[in-house]
């Protein structure tokens, strides 16, 4: 690894050169888990307070056009590599879970019968192979150091340790901590008696995660103040488990967004939590004398949560008493009600999507008398360009022969303006999968199979006109989406992105059994004939608890009457009597969407649908049960 040295180079700005026998600036990245956009003063909240942060900008650059991937380990692996998520392979939040063998195949060997498509997994490690951020900057002589989470691989083998950091305080590499307050637990899931997967140790009872990972940072900070360190400071907050300190929730009950979009006052106390430990941070290091060659950044891996802990939550539903989680969702639900962690708007959704809400996060840069103060920077800037940006500022040369993806945008924190940069990618193949672009003011997102909530293929916004993307301009604009389609297409080129594949058990029929009927699927509809003799689509797929509704996307000439008859778990056969209902379907050319309410009282083994397709062929274009809780079976025929 000794080639780093021989190739060190000096940056050319006279403001940021690395002189002969100059101290190298040292680097921090402050990184905050779920925190999204709009979650902090100086960019728009009226709620929450964040008085440390807010100071942060004033001393530094704000970007409003920074991004991250929907899900948290994709963003820390491109942080520490410069590689879109498409080249790691690192592409969901996966890190919690036993690595793969290393000839693992990137494709599951097969997928339910309903999904055209097969797609790739997600490593569950950040490969030790590619030189990281850390790695560059310990060969050239920085003390390097993390603290916090990880996620990026469960086994020591892929720990911080193995990644650069000479010094690492992390627990058990999952989503969020085992408990924010100390004694910060066990780890059930990783095996009886498995405690502290990791390097964290207890504190005092009741000491909170977020205070004590700083206090490490803090000691680790003091320990080298007089070499260049890189330090990684990236916390658990702000996501679930949301455990919070009860004092700061009772104050932010009290008060009320003015604007009407926030207002979880859990929430509202984590985040005055990491804006404390942020402020705890910045003020020893200006103490110390450092904050002039300290390149800060301060960053967040994904957009915030809009969704977890919903009353209508399958998993919500289950945490009873006994549940490990019983207490925090109690008293979550105490202060906050049914309220989602955060609101993102005006931007759509959030953290697993990538609209907007989803990807788009807070990025303020500090460095005293080389970035200049209180300027906020429109540049398009993401993930991956930390690394090169990072590299650049201290005067190092990027891995030879490793690919790096991001751009440095050192040239817009030095000079203070937007730089015209490539295009910046997406890559998400999870969830809702999708990849999207951003180039310049537009954005395309680019599905790989229709969603019921998402049906459209391709989704074009002029972000500046429609930053809430609320008005999908790609049928009137064919020629700006084959423009920025064919970006995408070199980008999966280049990375070497593993794109869906055909599923070879695909069935496009699902699992429905035309019984006494013919049916076919033909230009993305279910066709439907005969059925005189009583003939129906049967299934063995609708394993969800009643009652049910019946949703179809349904057209038919002639109309008459429809119906459905189920057979419950525990029965043998369909009953003669109950358990059936009649409905009407209209005759027309239109596509008419029908609701039946099915009183289905538990979970059936069987459902038959009786269509009166012996009159008229029917078409369906889509089917869908919906159960209790927002269970569902869906069909779609394209």
């Amino acid at each position: 690894m000794r080639w780093f040295l021989a190739s060190t180079v000096v940056v050319g700005s006279a403001l940021l050169a690395v002189g002969a026998g100059a101290r190298p600036p040292n680097v921090v990245v402050f990184l905050v888990d779920d925190m999204g956009w709009m979650d902090c003063g100086v960019y728009g909240s009226r709620y929450y307070e964040t008085p440390n942060i807010d100071r942060l900008a004033r001393e530094g650059m704000r970007f409003t056009d920074a991004y991250a991937t929907p899900l948290c380990s994709p963003t820390r692996a491109s942080i520490l590599t410069g590689q879109y998520s498409a080249r790691h392979r690192v592409t969901s939040a996966s890190g919690h879970r036993p690595p793969e063998p290393a000839n693992a195949p990137p494709y599951p060997p097969s997928a339910p019968a309903q999904r055209p498509l097969l797609y790739p997994e997600s490593r569950r490690y950040l490969d030790t192979n590619i030189v990281t951020l850390a790695t560059v900057l310990r060969t050239m002589g920085y003390r390097t150091a993390h603290f916090g989470k990880w996620h990026l691989g469960l086994t020591p083998a892929y720990w911080p340790e193995r990644h650069g950091f000479e010094v690492a305080w992390h627990c058990a590499p999952d989503p969020g901590p085992p408990s924010y307050f100390s004694p910060y637990g066990v780890a059930p899931k990783h095996g009886p008696g498995v405690r502290h997967v990791g390097t964290i140790t207890d504190g005092p009872p009741g000491e909170h995660i977020t205070d004590r990972t700083v206090t490490e940072a803090l000691r680790f900070l003091e320990a080298h103040s007089h070499e260049p360190f890189f330090l990684n400071v990236w916390l658990y907050s702000v996501h679930g488990p949301w455990q919070h300190k009860e004092e700061y929730t009772a104050e932010f009950a009290k008060q009320r967004d003015p604007t009407g979009r926030q207002g979880n006052p859990v929430m509202a106390s984590m985040l005055k939590t990491v804006d404390e430990n942020l402020g705890r941070l910045v003020a020893r290091l200006d103490e110390l004398g450092l904050s002039s060659n300290t390149l800060f950044i301060f960053y967040s891996d994904n957009g915030g949560n809009v969704h977890s802990w919903r009353a209508d939550d399958p998993k919500v539903r289950s945490i009873r008493p006994g549940h490990p989680l019983y207490e925090t969702y109690q008293s979550y639900r105490r202060w906050a009600g049914e309220q989602p962690p955060t609101n993102n708007e005006p931007l759509r959704e959030g953290k697993g999507r990538i609209y907007e809400g989803g990807i788009r996060v807070p990025l303020i840069v500090r460095w005293p008398g080389r970035v200049p103060a209180g300027v906020t920077n429109s540049t398009v800037v993401g993930c991956v360009d930390l690394f090169p940006t990072i590299l650049e500022a201290v005067g190092a040369a990027p891995p030879p022969g490793q690919a790096v993806d991001g751009v440095s945008f050192l040239p817009a924190l030095v000079e203070g303006r937007r730089l015209e940069r490539e295009p910046y990618f997406i890559w998400f193949p999870h969830l809702i999968p999708a990849v999207a672009v951003r180039a310049g003011d537009w954005k395309l997102i680019r599905r790989f199979e229709p969603h019921p909530d998402y049906p459209d293929l391709r989704e074009l916004y002029n972000l500046p006109d429609d930053i809430g993307e609320q008005r999908n301009l790609a049928a009137a604009m064919p020629e700006k989406v084959r423009e920025l389609d064919a970006l995408i297409d070199r980008f999966i080129e280049r990375t070497g992105a593993l794109v869906p594949k055909p599923n070879p058990a695909y069935d496009p029929m699902g699992g429905l059994v035309p019984k006494f009927c013919d049916a076919v699927v033909t230009g993305g509809v279910l066709l439907v004939r005969g059925g005189a003799g009583g003939g129906f689509l049967g299934t063995a797929q609708v394993r969800i608890a009643g009652p049910l509704k019946l949703v179809m996307t349904v057209r038919t000439a002639a109309g008459g009457k429809g119906r459905v008859r189920w057979q419950l778990a525990d029965q043998s056969d369909f009953p003669a009597v109950g358990q059936s209902l009649e409905f009407d379907l209209p005759a027309g050319e239109q596509w008419r969407e029908i609701e039946v309410e099915v009183p289905v009282e538990g979970v059936p083994r069987l459902v038959r649908l009786y269509l009166p397709a012996d009159r008229a062929p029917v078409e369906i274009r889509r089917l869908e049960f919906r159960g209790a809780g927002g269970a569902r079976r869906l069909w779609e025929f394209q």
